[in-house]
Parts: C-alpha cells; sequence; structure tokens
C-alpha cells in the first residue's frame, strides 16, 4: 500500500511539473499578408515573430552607448508586427526625417502610379515631349531627343553630370538655384547615348518628378499625397521645394518620420498593395525592383545592383546579378546613414534614420547583415 501511494504522488509531481512547464508559443503573422496598420501599427516582441530578442537586445544597446555612431532611429516591423521601434541621440519618434535620396526610390513608386494612371504613357515615353513649353532647348541633339523616361529611372541619362564629388557639381549648382530646377536639368549638355553608362544623377530624378507634376497638372507633393502617401497613412510629410512654383526635391528632399518610411517599405513588401486597393501596381512594384544595371556601385565592399531607383542586394550577402525577389534585399539608401531594406523571403522591413557624417555612412548597412538577418528565423 505504501508503494501505491508513493507511485501515486510521483506520478502527481510529474504531472504538476508538466503542467507547469510554459507551452511554446506559436507564431505571429499568418495574417500578415491581409494586415495593413491603421495610425499604429499593432505590436509584439521580437521573439514571437521569430526574431532572436536577445541579439536585437545587444544592436540596441550599441547604439544607445554610441559604440555605432549617429544612428537616430530604428524601427523593424516583421510579419505585420512593430517589433523595434528604438530612438537614439536624443530623437523622438514623432519627429521628421530627411530621406536623402530614399526619396528617390519613393519617386519611383510615383512614376508607377503615374504611368498607371495615364499620365505617362510608358517608361519608353521621350523625356522631350514630356517638356512641350521648354521648347527651344539648349544643347540640343539626337542624344537629348532620345532620352526616356526609363534613362532617368537607370540613372543611365547619357547627361554630362557628376556628383560623385558634392563641391562645385552639377547638383550643388542647382541646390542653391533660384531659377527653374527643369530648365537647369534639360538644358544640360549630354556626353554619351542615353542607355549606355550609368551615372549617378539626381538631376535627372528631378526633372522626372517636374514631368508628374507638369503632366498631371497640379504639384507633384500633392501628387504624391494624393495618390501615394496619404493612402497608405502618412501626413506629415514635408518636401525641400524650389523652382518653379515650390517644385518639391524628388532627388532627396522629402522629410518623414522613420515609422513612415517603414509604410514605404511595407507597401513594396505587398506588392503596391494596402488593405482594399491597389497604390502601385504589382507589375511596376516587381519591374522597379529587379536588378537592370549590374553592380554600378559598392558599398562597404558590397556589389550593389540597380532597379528604377531602387537598389537590390542579394539576401545571402554573396554577389550575384541574377536572383528571385526572394533572394534579393530591396533597399532604398540616402547619404548620412538613412537605409530601407525589404526582405521578401523573410517578411520583414527594417527602416534606419540618421545624421551620420564621415566615413560611417555604411554602418546601417553592415548591422543589417551582421545581426538583423541573423537574428531573423526564416519562415517555415
Amino acid at each position: 500500500m505504501k508503494e501505491v501511494r508513493l507511485l501515486a504522488t510521483a506520478m502527481l509531481l510529474v504531472a504538476c511539473r508538466h503542467a507547469a512547464d510554459p507551452a511554446p508559443l506559436p507564431l505571429l503573422g499568418e495574417d500578415a499578408a491581409t494586415y495593413w496598420p491603421a495610425a499604429e501599427w499593432r505590436r509584439t516582441s521580437p521573439a514571437l515573430v521569430g526574431i532572436d530578442e536577445d541579439r536585437i537586445s545587444r544592436l540596441v544597446a550599441q547604439l544607445r552607448s554610441n559604440a555605432i555612431r549617429g544612428v537616430d532611429e530604428l524601427v523593424i516591423v516583421r510579419r505585420g508586427y512593430l517589433v523595434v521601434d528604438e530612438t537614439f541621440n536624443q530623437w523622438h519618434q514623432d519627429s521628421i526625417h530627411t530621406m536623402q535620396s530614399v526619396t528617390k526610390s519613393v519617386t519611383s513608386l510615383v512614376a508607377g502610379i503615374a504611368i498607371a494612371r495615364g499620365d505617362f504613357a510608358s517608361v519608353d515615353q521621350r523625356v522631350l515631349d514630356l517638356f512641350p513649353d521648354y521648347v527651344p532647348v539648349a544643347n540640343l541633339d539626337d542624344r537629348k531627343r532620345a532620352l526616356t523616361v526609363r534613362d532617368l529611372l537607370t540613372m543611365r541619362t547619357g547627361l554630362d553630370w557628376s556628383e560623385s564629388v558634392y563641391e562645385g557639381s552639377p547638383l550643388q549648382q542647382l541646390n542653391r538655384s533660384t531659377t527653374d530646377w527643369l530648365r537647369f536639368v534639360i538644358d544640360w549638355p549630354m556626353r554619351e547615348l542615353p542607355g549606355t553608362r550609368w551615372e549617378y544623377n539626381s538631376g535627372g530624378v528631378i526633372l522626372l518628378g517636374g514631368a508628374i507634376g507638369l503632366r498631371a497638372g497640379m504639384n507633384t507633393a500633392d501628387y504624391a499625397r494624393q495618390y501615394l502617401l496619404r493612402p497608405i497613412g502618412i501626413v506629415g510629410d514635408k518636401w525641400v521645394r524650389g523652382f518653379p512654383d515650390l517644385l518639391p526635391h524628388t532627388g532627396g528632399g522629402l522629410y518623414l518620420t522613420t515609422r513612415d518610411l517603414s509604410r514605404i517599405g511595407y507597401l513594396v513588401l505587398r506588392g503596391g498593395r494596402w488593405a482594399e486597393a491597389q497604390i502601385v501596381s504589382a507589375d511596376w512594384i516587381a519591374e522597379s525592383t529587379r536588378p537592370v544595371v549590374a553592380a554600378p556601385r559598392t558599398f562597404n565592399g558590397r556589389p550593389t545592383d540597380y532597379g528604377y531607383l531602387w537598389w537590390l542586394m542579394p539576401l545571402d550577402g554573396v554577389p550575384g546579378h541574377t536572383r528571385t525577389r526572394d533572394e534579393t534585399v530591396i533597399a532604398g539608401i540616402g547619404a548620412m546613414g538613412q537605409w530601407l531594406f525589404v526582405v521578401p523571403r523573410h517578411d520583414l522591413v527594417v527602416a534606419v534614420t540618421s545624421r551620420i557624417v564621415g566615413g560611417n555612412e555604411a554602418a546601417p548597412l553592415e548591422f543589417f547583415y551582421s545581426e538583423i538577418l541573423p537574428a531573423t528565423r526564416p519562415i517555415p
């Protein structure tokens, strides 16, 4: 009888111990493909969407201690959940931040909307045909006549334009100009046939932005707000503006909160769709985020391809030109450490804003590859 009592007691202890053990929690985000944030994102802890919380916490501690210097805010969204929104250097989450050349990637989305709405015929439309009121055009030749919207989108304009050294560059001259920015670019001399060579050209993107507004009959910033930003819940944007008629600087003049930047990434992640609306056509998202120019630039030793004003990097970090969407990191990149990463394979968006001055502008790229991606468990 004593043995029976001991056995019963042992079985009860085992049962209690098993009952006390926490059951493994299922990952959240099964509904990610049909979730869109309202005014605020839904939130959870990194672990509940398959991200190593300890590793991310160590990264945040490095940013907070300025072991990695100059970063203002880090936002991570996975499977429709905001899991990290950390600010540093006395930055405030509700403050708008310069996007620098991430603005160009936003302009790519606006261009896709303009084509879908019929404001442009196609990416093959001749640029000069979009500016009939600017005739006569200076330095006109067959090369300039051949310039297309696609050439502006892929940075293969053929213009004799270099801004790799900002001081004294055409971009600096344009930024300081109090005359018509569109006239400044459209009159600039050619160097070669468009489509033959890649060269970074912010002026071409300003020309593209101006063409959108002229064709639509409204200011380009208002166009972007009406058809792109407001429908996805972005209401606090600001633009650097110039001439004519408060033309927005679509090459680098957009200001957003970092959380709003993550909305741009989420729109791209979801193929241009937001709730019940197709904001940007899925075909445009696919076309604009495929490699067109192989490795025109290297960031911290990482060769990076180019699409339509989007940068494209290998998910595994190994350079290569031919990749599927699931093997690609889609990126918007701006000076002083502005980075937007969209990772379809991991249902992941990472937005980083910074005020990095000097040689550390690619620090967010490095911790994205060394810390954030390794911390992210693949989706089964």
